[in-house]
C-alpha cells in the first residue's frame, strides 16, 4: 500500500471529489483510509455520561484508497506513488512527476 498515515492526499471521484486533507488511520486488509474532513457520516447517538446532550453525530468514515492521490510536497500536485531501491538497500517513495522523494 502506497500511502502511509499523515500523507497529504487529494480525493479524486465521489462526492467529496477535490477536497484535501491528512490520512487520519489505514486499513490496509479493506484497502480504505480515514482521512481528515471527507466523506463525513451522520449518526445518531443516545444520551451517554460521555456524550450528555447525545444527539446527531458527525464522524469521518473510511473511503477508498482507489479514489485518493498523495499531493507531493515539491510540485503540490496530485501524483502517482513510485517505489525506488536506495543504495543502502532501503525504500523510498517519490513522486512520479518530479522525481522528489515523500
Amino acid at each position: 500500500m502506497k500511502i502511509k498515515k499523515n500523507d497529504n492526499i487529494k480525493v479524486l471521484s465521489g462526492r467529496d471529489k477535490g477536497k484535501t486533507g491528512k490520512v487520519l488511520k489505514i486499513f490496509p486488509g479493506k484497502h480504505k483510509a480515514i482521512v481528515e474532513g471527507v466523506n463525513f457520516l451522520k449518526r445518531h447517538a443516545k444520551k451517554t455520561q460521555n456524550n450528555p446532550k447525545g444527539g446527531i453525530v458527525q464522524k469521518e468514515s473510511p473511503i477508498n484508497i482507489s479514489s485518493l492521490a498523495v499531493i507531493c510536497t515539491r510540485c503540490n500536485k496530485p501524483t502517482r506513488i513510485g517505489v525506488s531501491i536506495l543504495s543502502d538497500g532501503s525504500k523510498a517513495r517519490h513522486c512520479r512527476k518530479c522525481k522528489e522523494t515523500i
